[in-house]
């Protein structure tokens, strides 16, 4: 839906295309192709599209944290940021059934304090950070910032990060966004997808590809049909393993 606070119509919109036609078409997709993924779903979300979340849920996709309404993490004041911790644990427990084993930061952003909450409320993993690639590590918080002589990292979190990427981001290339018009090509990016993929599986043994998708982008006619053939090209090759987050963190060694 977007981070909450937008009242166009438009813009609300483009959110119901996202529930009520890219969700079925997504699922639909993964049926076919046997894949079970990690849905991060606000809790204001689940809330205003039930059906959709439960369908998400009888499929067998995992749901994780990912904020109460899309909330700008930098901006919140940390009493704040911990007050909607607590609350989308709760929603999600709810909602779910259950906590959310990972967490994924609105808008892949960190305060300064978000790293030691994943920490306090256990989470198993998170999956908003830029450290690598293509493989999972043990983030490190910035504990002194020095222009002149350099940071200091603190020790390795307990929670572990599956990295993400913009360029493995279906939004900011394939959307019309705010101040600028993007829309690319469907095959310039299918074709940064699978160069990515190729490096990924030739280079880097055991890596992890966290491609981002959201049903209000990827559910449009063509660019479903660009990721059905970026699931070709994958499902082409032995040994990949398409998986939910907490299944690749539970098995993950460091």
């Amino acid at each position: 839906m977007g981070t909450f606070g937008t009242a166009s119509p438009t813009y609300l919109s483009r959110g119901e295309f996202g529930a009520e036609v890219g969700v079925p078409r997504l699922l639909e997709t993964f049926r076919r192709y046997g894949i079970k993924t990690t849905w991060c779903i606000p809790t204001h979300t689940m809330q205003t599209f039930p059906g959709q979340c439960e369908a998400v849920i009888a499929d067998d996709h995992e749901i994780a944290a990912h904020g109460v309404y899309h909330e700008a993490i930098t901006k919140l004041e940390p009493a704040e940021e911990r007050r909607l911790m607590e609350l989308q644990i709760r929603q999600h427990e709810k909602f779910v059934g259950r906590r959310p084993s990972g967490y994924r930061s609105p808008a892949w952003d960190f305060s300064e304090t978000t790293l030691q909450l994943l920490e306090e409320f256990e989470f198993d993993w998170d999956s908003s950070l830029m450290g690598r690639d293509f493989e999972a590590y043990r983030p490190r918080p910035v504990i002194s910032q020095n222009r002149e002589e350099g940071n200091v990292f603190g020790p390795p979190s307990t929670v572990l990060e599956i990295p993400v990427s913009w360029y493995l981001d279906d939004f900011p290339a394939l959307e019309n966004l705010p101040r600028s018009i993007s829309m690319s090509s469907t095959g310039d990016v299918l074709k940064r997808w699978t160069d990515l993929f190729d490096f990924a599986y030739n280079r880097v043994p055991n890596g992890v590809f966290s491609l981002a998708l959201h049903p209000q982008t990827i559910g449009r006619g063509h660019h479903l049909m660009m990721l059905e053939q970026f699931l070709d090209h994958v499902s082409g090759h032995s040994g990949v393993w398409f998986a939910p987050i907490s299944d690749i963190a539970s098995c993950w060694q460091d």
